[in-house]
C-alpha cells in the first residue's frame, strides 16, 4: 500500500499499545486510582503515538523554529515559508513593536512581579486598555495574561450552574472550559446555523423558567478550524430576542477582518454596541501575548476587582502591553497590511481549490483549512511539505473527528505571490507523493 495500513499493520499497532515496552516502570494494577492509563483520551493519545512510530513518520507537533517566526522562519537550520504561526500582519519583529517592547523594559523590568490588584498597575496596561475599548466601541477593557485565561476565567465567572451556556459546536477549547468551571448547562448548536441556535436558546430559557437567571449566546467572529464567520446580526437578534448575553471571541479576527481590521462587526457592517462582551488575545495580529474583554465599564470594574484569573494572577508583562499597543497603533495607521492578508489569504484559498484541495468553508482570510480525512494522511503530508520547504499546522484525530483530520495554512500579509505558489504546487507534489491513506484503526468509529 501507499503509505496506509494494512490489516495486520492494524492488529500490530493495537498489540503494541496493548502490552507494556521493555525498560518501562511498572504500571498500577489496572483499576488502580493510580493508573494513569484511565485518564480521559490516554488510550487515543498512545494510538497516535504508535501509528507515528510504527510509520516512521516524524510528529508534526512540536517544530522547533530557530528565530523568529513570520512569513518566512528556520526550522533545524532549513528556511522554509512558514504557515504555521499567528503573524497575521507581519508585526511580531516590526522594529517600532520590538522599539516598544524594549524601552518598557529599561522602565519597568521584564516582570510586574504580581497581581495588579496588589502590587500596582503600570501605565501600559492603562494605555492599551483604553485602545482596546475605543477599537471595541466599549466603555471599558481589561487585559489577562493568558488568552486561554480569558475566557475560563470570565466565562467561569460570569455564569453559574442556574445558568444556560448556548455556543457553536466549533468553539474554542476555552469557552468550553469556562463553561464547563461556571457549572451552566451547556448546550453546543451546529456550527453557524444560526436557526438551531435559536431553538436551542428558545428551548432553554423556556425549559429553565424560574431556574435560569442568565442566558450566554456564544460565538467567534472567525473561527480557527474552519476560517469563516457568524452571522453577527443574527446573533444579536437572537440574544436579544430570548435575553441573554452575546459574547464573541474575536481571537482570529482582529486584523483579519473588516476593511481596516477591527474585526467581524466591521466587516459585516454591524453596530458593535449589540454584543455585550467582546474577547480577544494579544498574541496574534498584535504580536504580544495574553487576552482581554471589553464591555460595559459597571461589568469592567466588577472584574478587575473579583475575576479570579485576574485578581490571583500575575499581570500581563509590561513589555509586552507595550508591544501590543504599538502594534495597535501600526495596525489602525496602516490598513493596507489588512486589506494585503485579504488578498494572500484569498489568493492561497482559490489557488488551493483550483487544485482540488477541499478547503472547507473558509472565506479565504488569515485561516485556511486543507480537509484530508486521515490523520496519517495529515501527518504524512505535513512532513512531505517540510521536505519540501512549507511549514504548517496539522489537526489530526483525536482533536478533530478522523473524517475530518487536516493541514492549517496560517496566512500572513508578508507572504508573497510567489510565496503562495510554491506551497501550492508543494501541496500537489505532496499529495501525489503520499497517494491514498487509510485511517487509523478505531478512529472512525
Amino acid at each position: 500500500m501507499s503509505g496506509g495500513l494494512s490489516t495486520s499493520a492494524r492488529l500490530a499497532l493495537l498489540a503494541r499499545l496493548s502490552k507494556r515496552r521493555s525498560g518501562e516502570a511498572p504500571a498500577p494494577e489496572a483499576g488502580s486510582a493510580r493508573d494513569f492509563t484511565t485518564l480521559p483520551g490516554m488510550r487515543d493519545f498512545g494510538l497516535m503515538k504508535a501509528a507515528l512510530q510504527s510509520l516512521d513518520l516524524p510528529s508534526p507537533l512540536f517544530q522547533g523554529h530557530d528565530g523568529l517566526a513570520g512569513a518566512h522562519s528556520s526550522i533545524g537550520g532549513r528556511p522554509v515559508i512558514n504557515f504555521s504561526s499567528y503573524n497575521y500582519l507581519g508585526l511580531n519583529g516590526d522594529p517600532r513593536v520590538l522599539a516598544a517592547a524594549k524601552a518598557a523594559v529599561d522602565r519597568y523590568g521584564v516582570s510586574p512581579s504580581g497581581s495588579r490588584i496588589l502590587s500596582g498597575e503600570r501605565e501600559p496596561h492603562r494605555a492599551l486598555e483604553r485602545a482596546l475599548a475605543e477599537l471595541h466601541g466599549t466603555e471599558a477593557a481589561l487585559t489577562f495574561v493568558s488568552g486561554h485565561a480569558t475566557n475560563v476565567t470570565t466565562i467561569g465567572h460570569l455564569m453559574g450552574p442556574r445558568d444556560v451556556v448556548v455556543h457553536d459546536a466549533a468553539i474554542h477549547n476555552s469557552c468550553v472550559e469556562g463553561a464547563r468551571l461556571s457549572g451552566a448547562r451547556r448546550v453546543p448548536f451546529p456550527h453557524n446555523d444560526m436557526a438551531a441556535a435559536e431553538r436551542e436558546l428558545a428551548a432553554a430559557r423556556r425549559g429553565a423558567q424560574g431556574k435560569s437567571s442568565r442566558a450566554l449566546l456564544l460565538v467567534e467572529g472567525h473561527y480557527s478550524m474552519d476560517g469563516d464567520s457568524p452571522d453577527l446580526a443574527r446573533c444579536v437578534e437572537i440574544a436579544r430576542r430570548h435575553d441573554a448575553w452575546l459574547m464573541v471571541d474575536e481571537a482570529h479576527s482582529l486584523g483579519v477582518l473588516g476593511a481596516t481590521g477591527q474585526g467581524v462587526a466591521e466587516a459585516q457592517g454591524v453596530d458593535p454596541s449589540g454584543v455585550d462582551i467582546w474577547m480577544g488575545t494579544l498574541s496574534k495580529t498584535l504580536s504580544a501575548c495574553g487576552g482581554y474583554i471589553a464591555g460595559r465599564a459597571d461589568l469592567i470594574d466588577w472584574m478587575r476587582h473579583t475575576a479570579p484569573g485576574f485578581v490571583y494572577s500575575v499581570a500581563l508583562p509590561a513589555p509586552l502591553a507595550a508591544a501590543a499597543l504599538e502594534s495597535l497603533r501600526i495596525l489602525r495607521a496602516e490598513p493596507e497590511r489588512v486589506a494585503r492578508l485579504r488578498a494572500n489569504g484569498m489568493g492561497l484559498r482559490d489557488r488551493l481549490r483550483a487544485r482540488g484541495f477541499d478547503t472547507g468553508t473558509s472565506q479565504g482570510s488569515a485561516v485556511l483549512p486543507v480537509i484530508l480525512g486521515s490523520s496519517v494522511r495529515t501527518a504524512r503530508m505535513a512532513a512531505a511539505l517540510l521536505e519540501r520547504g512549507i511549514s504548517v499546522q496539522t489537526v489530526t484525530f483525536p482533536a478533530v473527528p478522523e473524517q475530518s483530520a487536516r493541514l492549517r495554512f496560517f496566512i500572513s500579509s508578508e507572504h508573497s505571490e510567489d510565496d503562495l505558489d510554491r506551497a501550492a504546487e508543494a501541496l500537489s507534489e505532496a499529495a501525489a507523493s503520499v497517494g491514498r491513506v487509510e485511517s487509523l484503526p478505531g478512529a472512525g468509529m
